[in-house]
């Protein structure tokens, strides 16, 4: 094992951030109004009684925003996972659905890492917990006496109760420290992710709010009535009618 160099971990963040912020202004600047009208219940909004255009088009494009950037960062944030092949030598696995391998005191390791804690529903946990019976299955081949641990790594969160049967799920600082051998570096990677963020949240922020205008004006245009009314049939028909052949 070798001692993590932190310096390799700001040199990291601060050479690839603007992948993260690259992929927003893609996100942002792709975004039709159809896309996410297509994307929420339309029935919500009338159960809440949202009465404007305005309301409705700033919620949809919030909603749509916050998930795409939560999957952008979540990607970008498990490149960080570089850090172990710096202290233990690990590689990114070849085998289906796992991300990473490395040996620690004689057990080989493999890790399937996602974003957060709440990654996936019943059938994507059973689908990890296939993928971590094959790639066993699939390494005893060449080496029938090498003892494993299957570890389920989220680069964020708290799980209070780790041990799953036939495998680990490990969040947060634990992960990090798991890979890297700190128990620090999970705030370590905070202070430079902040740099020059000022001024590309600006830049994003200008693009925001052209968006937000141009789509309301849009919705105003496409399902609202004369009067300025919400013409909630035409709505919910976009949003759920059945296409026409």
């Amino acid at each position: 094992m070798k001692k993590l160099n932190i310096s390799d971990v700001t040199q990291y963040v601060e050479n690839n951030i603007d992948y993260f912020h690259q992929k927003r202004y893609d996100a942002i600047n792709k975004l039709k109004l159809n896309t996410i009208l297509k994307k929420k219940n339309t029935y919500l909004f009338k159960a809440k009684s949202v009465q404007t255009a305005g309301e409705i088009v700033k919620d949809l494009t919030d909603a749509f925003l916050s998930s795409r950037d939560e999957t952008i960062f979540g990607n970008w944030l498990e490149g960080l996972a570089f850090v172990n092949q710096k202290v233990y030598g690990g590689w990114k696995s070849g085998i289906t659905g796992i991300d990473l391998e490395f040996d620690k005191e004689n057990i080989r390791y493999i890790v399937s890492i996602k974003s957060g804690p709440n990654w996936g529903n019943s059938s994507q946990v059973k689908k990890m917990r296939s993928d971590f019976v094959t790639a066993k299955k699939t390494l005893r081949t060449s080496n029938s006496k090498l003892s494993m641990e299957a570890i389920n790594g989220c680069c964020y969160g708290i799980e209070d109760k780790p041990d799953k049967g036939d495998y680990f799920k490990l969040c947060g600082q634990e992960f990090w420290a798991f890979i890297s051998g700190n128990e620090n570096l999970y705030l370590e990677i905070i202070e430079p992710l902040g740099n020059k963020v000022k001024e590309r949240n600006e830049d994003f922020q200008n693009i925001y709010i052209q968006i937000i205008n141009k789509f309301t004006a849009q919705f105003i245009k496409d399902f609202c009535k004369e009067n300025g009314e919400i013409n909630w049939i035409k709505l919910v028909e976009f949003n759920s009618g059945k296409k026409l052949k």
